[in-house]
Protein backbone atom coordinates (compact mmCIF):
# COMPACT_ATOMS: atom_id res chain seq x y z
CA UNK A 1 0.00 0.00 0.00
CA UNK A 2 2.45 2.33 0.78
CA UNK A 3 5.02 1.79 -2.41
CA UNK A 4 0.97 2.41 -4.15
CA UNK A 5 0.97 5.72 -2.58
CA UNK A 6 4.42 6.49 -3.43
CA UNK A 7 3.98 5.50 -7.46
CA UNK A 8 1.05 7.62 -7.28
CA UNK A 9 2.96 10.95 -5.75
CA UNK A 10 5.72 10.47 -7.89
CA UNK A 11 2.73 10.11 -11.13
CA UNK A 12 1.15 13.35 -10.06
CA UNK A 13 4.66 15.22 -9.28
CA UNK A 14 5.52 14.06 -13.10
CA UNK A 15 2.00 15.00 -14.50
CA UNK A 16 2.51 18.61 -12.72
CA UNK A 17 5.72 19.59 -14.34
CA UNK A 18 4.34 18.70 -17.79
CA UNK A 19 1.53 20.88 -17.19
CA UNK A 20 3.56 23.63 -16.17
CA UNK A 21 6.08 22.82 -19.09
CA UNK A 22 3.26 23.38 -21.68
CA UNK A 23 2.14 26.38 -19.76
CA UNK A 24 5.08 27.94 -19.48
CA UNK A 25 7.66 26.37 -22.16
CA UNK A 26 10.14 29.13 -21.77
CA UNK A 27 10.54 27.67 -18.27
CA UNK A 28 11.31 24.78 -19.50
CA UNK A 29 14.58 26.30 -21.94
CA UNK A 30 18.04 25.87 -21.72
CA UNK A 31 19.82 29.63 -19.88
CA UNK A 32 20.83 31.09 -22.74
CA UNK A 33 23.99 32.54 -21.14
CA UNK A 34 25.25 29.36 -20.55
CA UNK A 35 25.33 28.43 -23.79
CA UNK A 36 26.79 31.22 -25.05
CA UNK A 37 29.14 31.65 -22.62
CA UNK A 38 30.75 28.12 -23.88
CA UNK A 39 31.32 29.22 -27.37
CA UNK A 40 35.35 29.19 -27.89
CA UNK A 41 34.54 30.03 -31.93
CA UNK A 42 32.19 31.97 -34.17
CA UNK A 43 29.39 30.36 -36.34
CA UNK A 44 30.59 29.41 -39.97
CA UNK A 45 27.76 31.29 -41.23
CA UNK A 46 27.09 34.38 -43.00
CA UNK A 47 27.54 37.96 -41.53
CA UNK A 48 24.37 38.38 -39.34
CA UNK A 49 23.38 40.20 -36.68
CA UNK A 50 20.32 38.81 -34.95
CA UNK A 51 17.86 40.08 -32.78
CA UNK A 52 18.29 43.58 -30.64
CA UNK A 53 21.08 44.84 -28.86
CA UNK A 54 20.18 42.65 -25.91
CA UNK A 55 18.16 40.38 -26.95
CA UNK A 56 20.23 38.61 -29.68
CA UNK A 57 22.75 36.73 -31.24
CA UNK A 58 25.76 36.91 -34.07
CA UNK A 59 26.53 34.52 -36.84
CA UNK A 60 29.72 35.30 -38.91
CA UNK A 61 31.56 37.58 -36.34
CA UNK A 62 35.32 38.27 -36.55
CA UNK A 63 37.49 38.88 -33.75
CA UNK A 64 39.44 42.84 -33.84
CA UNK A 65 42.71 42.17 -34.31
CA UNK A 66 45.07 42.03 -30.95
CA UNK A 67 46.89 45.45 -32.19
CA UNK A 68 46.86 47.75 -34.99
CA UNK A 69 48.53 51.16 -35.84
CA UNK A 70 45.84 52.76 -33.49
CA UNK A 71 44.84 50.78 -31.22
CA UNK A 72 44.76 47.74 -29.13
CA UNK A 73 42.46 44.79 -27.68
CA UNK A 74 42.12 44.76 -23.81
CA UNK A 75 41.34 42.24 -21.51
CA UNK A 76 41.43 39.18 -24.04
CA UNK A 77 40.94 36.79 -21.25
CA UNK A 78 37.35 37.07 -21.58
CA UNK A 79 37.24 36.61 -25.17
CA UNK A 80 34.80 39.20 -26.29
CA UNK A 81 36.92 40.75 -29.01
CA UNK A 82 34.20 39.67 -31.50
CA UNK A 83 31.87 41.62 -33.65
CA UNK A 84 30.16 41.52 -36.57
CA UNK A 85 32.23 42.96 -39.74
CA UNK A 86 31.11 46.29 -39.91
CA UNK A 87 31.69 46.97 -36.12
CA UNK A 88 35.31 46.03 -36.56
CA UNK A 89 35.74 47.91 -39.98
CA UNK A 90 34.60 50.75 -37.86
CA UNK A 91 36.80 50.38 -35.10
CA UNK A 92 39.59 49.99 -37.31
CA UNK A 93 38.83 52.93 -39.34
CA UNK A 94 37.78 55.27 -35.85
CA UNK A 95 41.26 54.44 -34.12
CA UNK A 96 43.45 55.28 -36.97
CA UNK A 97 41.33 58.37 -38.03
CA UNK A 98 41.51 59.32 -34.13
CA UNK A 99 44.99 58.96 -34.14
CA UNK A 100 46.34 60.93 -37.38
CA UNK A 101 44.15 63.43 -37.82
CA UNK A 102 42.98 64.41 -34.04
CA UNK A 103 46.19 63.25 -32.72
CA UNK A 104 44.77 60.80 -30.17
CA UNK A 105 47.32 58.48 -29.09
CA UNK A 106 45.31 55.65 -29.64
CA UNK A 107 42.67 53.57 -28.98
CA UNK A 108 42.39 51.02 -26.23
CA UNK A 109 39.14 48.71 -26.76
CA UNK A 110 37.97 46.70 -24.30
CA UNK A 111 34.59 44.33 -24.53
CA UNK A 112 32.75 43.85 -28.26
CA UNK A 113 31.11 40.38 -27.98
CA UNK A 114 31.17 36.59 -27.16
CA UNK A 115 32.12 34.61 -30.71
CA UNK A 116 28.67 34.21 -31.60
CA UNK A 117 27.09 36.66 -29.46
CA UNK A 118 24.15 36.42 -27.05
CA UNK A 119 24.05 37.04 -23.59
CA UNK A 120 27.09 36.92 -21.32
CA UNK A 121 27.79 34.93 -18.16
CA UNK A 122 29.03 38.14 -16.11
CA UNK A 123 28.36 42.08 -17.00
CA UNK A 124 26.75 43.39 -20.16
CA UNK A 125 23.04 43.19 -20.80
CA UNK A 126 23.52 44.30 -24.62
CA UNK A 127 26.81 43.42 -26.58
CA UNK A 128 24.87 40.47 -27.90
CA UNK A 129 24.70 40.90 -31.78
CA UNK A 130 27.58 42.35 -32.22
CA UNK A 131 27.53 46.30 -33.06
CA UNK A 132 28.51 47.11 -29.39
CA UNK A 133 32.09 48.26 -28.46
CA UNK A 134 33.65 49.11 -25.19
CA UNK A 135 36.22 51.84 -25.60
CA UNK A 136 38.56 53.13 -22.59
CA UNK A 137 39.06 56.63 -21.58
CA UNK A 138 42.88 55.47 -20.78
CA UNK A 139 44.95 56.98 -24.29
CA UNK A 140 46.63 54.00 -25.86
CA UNK A 141 50.46 54.09 -24.85
CA UNK A 142 53.60 54.25 -27.16
CA UNK A 143 54.59 50.65 -26.79
CA UNK A 144 53.02 47.61 -27.46
CA UNK A 145 51.30 46.19 -24.60
CA UNK A 146 52.39 42.43 -23.59
CA UNK A 147 49.47 39.92 -22.87
CA UNK A 148 49.74 40.30 -18.97
CA UNK A 149 49.37 43.89 -19.23
CA UNK A 150 46.47 43.98 -21.84
CA UNK A 151 44.62 41.43 -18.71
CA UNK A 152 45.75 43.55 -15.72
CA UNK A 153 45.61 46.58 -17.12
CA UNK A 154 42.56 49.03 -16.33
CA UNK A 155 41.56 52.50 -17.67
CA UNK A 156 41.29 56.02 -15.67
CA UNK A 157 38.07 57.41 -14.41
CA UNK A 158 36.97 60.35 -15.58
CA UNK A 159 34.08 61.04 -12.89
CA UNK A 160 32.86 59.68 -9.81
CA UNK A 161 29.72 57.00 -9.83
CA UNK A 162 27.38 59.64 -9.14
CA UNK A 163 29.76 63.02 -9.86
CA UNK A 164 28.39 65.68 -11.61
CA UNK A 165 31.24 67.17 -13.01
CA UNK A 166 34.16 65.08 -14.52
CA UNK A 167 37.20 64.76 -12.47
CA UNK A 168 39.86 67.74 -13.78
CA UNK A 169 42.98 66.35 -13.49
CA UNK A 170 42.00 63.51 -15.84
CA UNK A 171 39.79 65.56 -18.38
CA UNK A 172 42.04 66.33 -21.47
CA UNK A 173 40.43 68.29 -24.31
CA UNK A 174 41.47 65.71 -26.44
CA UNK A 175 38.08 63.90 -25.49
CA UNK A 176 35.90 66.07 -27.66
CA UNK A 177 37.87 65.46 -30.39
CA UNK A 178 37.71 62.04 -29.70
CA UNK A 179 34.00 61.43 -29.40
CA UNK A 180 33.29 63.77 -31.85
CA UNK A 181 34.88 61.86 -34.56
CA UNK A 182 33.22 58.39 -33.08
CA UNK A 183 29.75 60.14 -33.30
CA UNK A 184 30.54 61.65 -36.77
CA UNK A 185 30.21 58.39 -38.72
CA UNK A 186 26.93 57.99 -40.23
CA UNK A 187 26.56 54.24 -39.31
CA UNK A 188 27.00 55.30 -35.70
CA UNK A 189 23.85 54.55 -33.71
CA UNK A 190 24.74 56.32 -30.18
CA UNK A 191 27.63 57.04 -27.88
CA UNK A 192 26.68 56.05 -24.42
CA UNK A 193 28.84 57.83 -21.96
CA UNK A 194 28.86 59.30 -18.50
CA UNK A 195 26.48 61.82 -17.71
CA UNK A 196 29.38 64.57 -16.44
CA UNK A 197 31.30 63.67 -19.04
CA UNK A 198 28.17 64.50 -21.46
CA UNK A 199 28.09 67.37 -19.57
CA UNK A 200 31.80 68.59 -20.27
CA UNK A 201 30.97 67.35 -23.62
CA UNK A 202 28.60 70.02 -23.88
CA UNK A 203 30.70 72.96 -22.19
CA UNK A 204 33.25 72.21 -24.97
CA UNK A 205 31.31 71.46 -28.14
CA UNK A 206 31.71 75.12 -30.03
CA UNK A 207 29.08 76.13 -31.80
CA UNK A 208 29.49 72.59 -34.08
CA UNK A 209 26.66 70.60 -32.04
CA UNK A 210 24.75 68.44 -34.53
CA UNK A 211 27.04 65.01 -33.01
CA UNK A 212 26.06 66.12 -29.07
CA UNK A 213 22.77 64.01 -30.37
CA UNK A 214 24.21 60.48 -30.54
CA UNK A 215 26.07 61.14 -27.44
CA UNK A 216 23.69 59.81 -24.50
CA UNK A 217 24.54 59.90 -20.85
CA UNK A 218 24.14 56.55 -19.23
CA UNK A 219 24.63 54.95 -16.08
CA UNK A 220 28.47 54.08 -14.44
CA UNK A 221 30.29 54.95 -18.04
CA UNK A 222 33.13 56.76 -16.30
CA UNK A 223 35.63 54.78 -17.20
CA UNK A 224 35.18 53.90 -20.68
CA UNK A 225 32.55 54.96 -23.32
CA UNK A 226 30.28 52.33 -25.46
CA UNK A 227 30.01 52.73 -28.98
CA UNK A 228 27.04 51.15 -30.29
CA UNK A 229 26.16 51.21 -34.50
CA UNK A 230 23.36 50.53 -36.54
CA UNK A 231 21.90 47.30 -37.89
CA UNK A 232 23.65 46.63 -41.20
CA UNK A 233 21.46 47.88 -44.24
CA UNK A 234 20.21 45.26 -46.29
CA UNK A 235 19.36 42.18 -43.53
CA UNK A 236 15.98 41.56 -42.13
CA UNK A 237 15.93 39.83 -38.64
CA UNK A 238 17.96 43.02 -36.99
CA UNK A 239 16.15 45.37 -35.17
CA UNK A 240 17.59 49.09 -34.39
CA UNK A 241 17.15 50.97 -31.67
CA UNK A 242 14.84 54.22 -32.23
CA UNK A 243 16.58 57.27 -33.34
CA UNK A 244 17.89 59.67 -30.24
CA UNK A 245 15.27 62.72 -29.87
CA UNK A 246 15.94 65.79 -31.86
CA UNK A 247 18.78 68.00 -30.43
CA UNK A 248 22.25 68.09 -28.57
CA UNK A 249 20.78 66.72 -25.56
CA UNK A 250 22.45 69.24 -23.01
CA UNK A 251 19.32 71.22 -21.62
CA UNK A 252 16.28 69.53 -20.24
CA UNK A 253 17.82 66.03 -20.87
CA UNK A 254 20.85 66.90 -18.97
CA UNK A 255 19.41 68.76 -16.19
CA UNK A 256 17.18 65.61 -15.41
CA UNK A 257 20.30 63.28 -15.56
CA UNK A 258 21.95 65.64 -12.55
CA UNK A 259 18.90 64.93 -10.81
CA UNK A 260 18.76 61.83 -10.94
CA UNK A 261 22.22 61.65 -9.65
CA UNK A 262 21.53 63.44 -6.59
CA UNK A 263 19.03 60.61 -5.99
CA UNK A 264 20.98 58.01 -6.53
CA UNK A 265 24.08 59.16 -4.47
CA UNK A 266 21.44 59.82 -2.00
CA UNK A 267 19.84 56.31 -2.09
CA UNK A 268 23.46 54.91 -2.08
CA UNK A 269 23.99 55.71 1.34
CA UNK A 270 20.84 53.98 2.98
CA UNK A 271 21.04 50.36 4.45
CA UNK A 272 18.06 48.11 1.71
CA UNK A 273 15.53 46.97 4.01
CA UNK A 274 14.82 43.96 1.57
CA UNK A 275 17.54 41.79 -0.77
CA UNK A 276 17.00 42.29 -4.44
CA UNK A 277 14.95 40.21 -6.50
CA UNK A 278 16.96 37.83 -8.45
CA UNK A 279 17.41 38.95 -12.44
CA UNK A 280 15.27 36.97 -14.88
CA UNK A 281 17.19 34.96 -16.86
CA UNK A 282 17.38 34.98 -20.89
CA UNK A 283 16.27 31.60 -22.18
CA UNK A 284 16.89 30.16 -25.77
CA UNK A 285 12.90 30.49 -26.13
CA UNK A 286 13.56 34.31 -25.50
CA UNK A 287 16.05 34.97 -28.43
CA UNK A 288 15.39 34.81 -32.19
CA UNK A 289 14.50 31.86 -33.35
CA UNK A 290 17.62 31.14 -35.66
CA UNK A 291 19.89 31.47 -32.49
CA UNK A 292 19.60 27.89 -32.50
CA UNK A 293 21.00 27.23 -35.83
CA UNK A 294 23.99 29.89 -34.24
CA UNK A 295 24.69 27.95 -31.60
CA UNK A 296 24.53 24.23 -33.76
CA UNK A 297 27.15 26.09 -36.38
CA UNK A 298 30.28 24.52 -37.26
CA UNK A 299 33.37 26.75 -35.58
CA UNK A 300 34.77 29.69 -38.15
CA UNK A 301 38.12 30.52 -38.83
CA UNK A 302 39.87 32.66 -36.36
CA UNK A 303 41.93 35.60 -37.71
CA UNK A 304 45.64 35.12 -37.29
CA UNK A 305 46.49 38.32 -35.81
CA UNK A 306 43.87 38.12 -32.80
CA UNK A 307 44.28 34.02 -32.55
CA UNK A 308 47.09 34.26 -29.72
CA UNK A 309 46.83 31.95 -26.78
CA UNK A 310 44.74 34.06 -24.06
CA UNK A 311 46.09 34.58 -20.57
CA UNK A 312 45.07 32.00 -18.22
CA UNK A 313 45.20 34.04 -15.17
CA UNK A 314 41.96 36.52 -14.31
CA UNK A 315 43.10 39.77 -12.87
CA UNK A 316 41.76 41.72 -9.93
CA UNK A 317 38.43 43.64 -11.05
CA UNK A 318 37.33 47.19 -9.90
CA UNK A 319 35.68 46.74 -6.61
CA UNK A 320 32.03 46.19 -7.08
CA UNK A 321 29.20 48.70 -5.64
CA UNK A 322 26.22 48.30 -3.87
CA UNK A 323 23.07 48.00 -6.41
CA UNK A 324 20.09 50.07 -5.85
CA UNK A 325 16.48 48.94 -7.12
CA UNK A 326 14.71 50.03 -10.26
CA UNK A 327 12.40 52.34 -10.32
CA UNK A 328 10.45 53.71 -13.77
CA UNK A 329 10.55 57.36 -14.38
CA UNK A 330 7.74 58.63 -15.18
CA UNK A 331 8.10 61.99 -15.76
CA UNK A 332 5.49 62.78 -18.33
CA UNK A 333 7.72 66.16 -19.10
CA UNK A 334 10.73 63.90 -20.45
CA UNK A 335 9.42 60.94 -22.17
CA UNK A 336 12.40 60.13 -24.02
CA UNK A 337 13.88 59.01 -20.31
CA UNK A 338 10.58 56.69 -19.77
CA UNK A 339 11.83 53.48 -18.06
CA UNK A 340 15.18 54.59 -17.38
CA UNK A 341 15.96 53.88 -13.70
CA UNK A 342 16.58 56.32 -11.12
CA UNK A 343 18.70 55.16 -9.03
CA UNK A 344 20.75 52.21 -10.79
CA UNK A 345 24.14 50.19 -9.72
CA UNK A 346 27.14 51.84 -11.03
CA UNK A 347 27.67 48.76 -13.26
CA UNK A 348 24.71 48.82 -15.26
CA UNK A 349 24.80 48.58 -18.57
CA UNK A 350 22.38 50.00 -21.28
CA UNK A 351 19.76 48.33 -22.93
Amino acid sequence: MRRCVISLALMALAISGIVIAIANPVRGEPIAKKLFGKMKSPASLSARAIGSYARGCLAGGINLPISGPGWEAMKLWRNRNWGHPQLVKYLERFATEAQTIDGWPGLLIGDLAQPRGGPMITGHKSHQIGLDADIWYRPKPPKPLSKKERADSWSIKLAESYGKKVISKNWKAGYVKVLKRAASYPETARIFVHPAVKRALCEGAGSDRAWLRKIRPWWSHNYHFHVRIKCPAGFKGCKDQKPPPVGDGCGKQLSHWMKKLDAARKWSKKKPKTPPKPKKELRMADLPPYCRAVLNARPGRVNGAASAPLPTRRPATVPAQRAAPSRANTDAGLPWLSGVISAPPPTRKPQ
